[in-house]
């Protein structure tokens, strides 16, 4: 694994994409078999999640990969206040048990995981491997694959519809706009990782039933609206280049 970094970074990035959404994939119908919900995307994410840990921290790259403390204050992101008002998103239709005790546990596990090794491999990896050349194309091309990258869910057996799919494309692109802004701005992975391990758990929480098509998709424009007024603020308040900085003194 680490010939291949060191050999081709953006390539490095791919095949964790790649390995990530064919093992999320073939994690669901196994799942199904076991007859216990997300018990092998648990499994295969916590797996994950070890070895880019321990990858990272082998190769003292916690902080290329904003796996450290961001040197912005707090309150000039606003103390994350939008952050918070996003996670809650999947309760505001109140709270329901959707999971027997066995499936909840393994969910939890599971969307923690997923929270770290989405944010590790879209915004840490993807983002750092092409922001060395351009920044801005960087920003682009890893919020947008983040969002199709969900196009998964029609096909791993999750029995999403398409309507459902194409509205959580929507939001995943705008929130990968947003974490990338808060992870270049800010220098620090972890609010980005601590927000969508949020979104992700709460969602097991989340009362689905009397939910239209129109309620959905009004629930939906309010956090897309939220996300980009809150990624607006940052991108005219923040550093304009917080990551570059830090790893511009750290190379000296």
């Amino acid at each position: 694994m680490k010939k291949l970094y060191e050999k081709n970074e953006q390539t490095f990035a791919i095949v964790w994409i790649v390995l990530y959404c064919v093992l999320q994939s073939l994690a669901y119908p196994l799942s199904k078999k076991t007859g216990i919900e997300y018990s092998a995307n648990a499994v295969f994410c916590i797996v994950l999640t070890i070895i880019l840990l321990t990858f990272i921290r082998k190769n003292n790259l916690q902080e290329r990969y904003g796996l450290c403390k961001s040197p912005v204050p707090v309150r000039r992101f606003l103390y994350y206040v939008p952050l918070f008002i996003l996670a809650t998103g999947n309760l505001w239709n109140g709270v329901a048990v959707n999971y027997s005790l066995s499936e909840t546990v393994f969910s939890i596990a599971c969307m923690l995981c997923v929270g770290f090794l989405e944010e590790v491999i879209f915004r840490g990896f993807l983002f750092v491997s092409i922001a060395k050349e351009n920044a801005k194309s960087a920003i682009i091309i890893s919020s947008v694959t983040f969002g199709v990258g969900h196009l998964i869910n029609l096909f791993n057996g999750r029995g999403m519809d398409l309507a459902a799919n194409l509205c959580q494309i929507c939001f995943a692109i705008a929130v990968g706009f947003l974490f990338v802004t808060i992870f270049y701005r800010g220098g620090s992975l972890f609010p980005c990782i601590i927000a969508h391990s949020a979104i992700n758990t709460l969602s097991i929480f989340g009362n689905k039933t009397d939910i239209t098509m129109e309620k959905h998709l009004v629930h939906l424009f309010i956090l897309i609206f939220i996300t980009i007024a809150y990624n607006l603020i940052l991108t005219r308040t923040l550093p304009k280049n917080q990551w570059e900085n830090t790893n511009d003194t750290r190379n000296k």
